[in-house]
């Protein structure tokens, strides 16, 4: 047995039958504009502790799903102590691994490998938007609504309406807007008008705080503008996965938010379907964004938590490395 626990990859008539495969290659290899990438993402955590102390099951959200626009190439998993791994997917499908310990250890050691081929949407692209969802306001489909009640419900207290009053600057005083600019023009003005901050504190800002201080996380702002079209009677969720910076591999402009896990949202659009939005980027279409989880709220999108037992002072400290690298 090793030190740690490894897992490798995871796991008619003639003329229909022409037709469906030419449709079946089409959804396989996106035309253009569509920007293929093929990604490499390393994620790193390191648990430190004064003396060897028993760990609680952990869970943990680093696998992607395999859709139209992200497929799985290949994956890897390392756990210092040994684990014993099993999976499941959560109330949203996502795909969930927890791991049990037998084995004290005064380190806990996670590294999750992953390559990717990623179709994204190029920034400033017109979504393919329903005619009758161009403008706002507009309605959801009635088979859809079931679906989407919950995601279009605002979570967080607005006791001063003051989350709702900074959503509705973007609609003209007529009460009509753009859809597609309307939510362009919000995310860009969290990343214009906010200052990004690094935090490895548990869990979010409320809304109201992060709109007071003009200041957060990638998590906070995404929050922000989740609750911001909420507000509006949109539906919006939360996102969290990996963001790919170009200039490591050589590109002149760079991102905001890379070497760590990323957080964002995605809107729910008539025709469009769910559309990635990134308001620490001020960027959509999400051609640099590596979806893991979706979830209603960020408490149901923690890329790993735990538990350990002993003393609080046992707790040293905890470090996140994240790589995403194009190839």
């Amino acid at each position: 047995m090793t030190n740690g626990t490894r897992a490798g990859r995871l796991h008619g008539e003639p003329e229909p039958r022409i037709s469906w495969l030419a449709d079946a290659r089409r959804a396989a290899h996106p035309p253009e504009p569509t920007l293929r990438h093929l990604l490499t993402v390393r994620h790193a955590t390191t648990y430190r502790y004064t003396r060897p102390v028993s760990f609680g099951s952990h869970r943990l959200m680093f696998r992607p799903r395999d859709s139209h626009d992200l497929r799985l190439v290949n994956t890897g998993l390392v756990i210092e102590p040994a684990a014993r791994i099993r999976w499941l997917h959560d109330v949203f499908g996502n795909s969930i691994a927890i791991a049990t310990f037998d084995d004290k250890a005064d380190r806990l050691f996670f590294e999750n490998t992953i390559e990717v081929e990623h179709f994204g949407l190029p920034t400033g692209e017109a979504f393919p938007v329903e005619e009758h969802a161009r403008s706002y306001p507009f309605s959801y489909a009635t088979q859809e609504l079931p679906d989407l009640v919950r995601t279009r419900e605002p979570h967080y207290p607005d006791p001063d309406h003051a989350v709702e009053m900074w959503a509705k600057r973007f609609v003209h005083e007529r009460g009509i807007a753009d859809t597609s600019e309307m939510l362009l023009a919000m995310t860009t003005a969290i990343q214009a008008d906010f200052r990004y901050e690094r935090r490895y504190a548990v869990g979010v800002q409320p809304p109201t705080e992060t709109l007071a201080s003009r200041s957060g996380t990638c998590r906070d702002y995404a929050l922000l503008m989740m609750e911001a079209v909420r507000r509006l009677g949109i539906a919006a969720r939360f996102v969290s996965g990996y963001l790919y910076d170009p200039s490591l591999d050589g590109a002149d402009e760079g991102v905001v938010g890379a070497g760590d896990t990323h957080a964002w949202l995605e809107v729910y659009l008539p025709g469009a379907g769910w559309v990635d939005f990134d308001p620490t980027n001020g960027t959509s279409g999400g051609s640099n964004l590596i979806r893991v989880a979706v979830a209603r709220d960020p408490g149901q999108a923690v890329p790993l938590s735990g538990t350990y037992i002993g003393a609080p002072d046992d707790f040293v400290d905890m470090t996140v490395e994240v790589t995403v690298r194009a190839g």
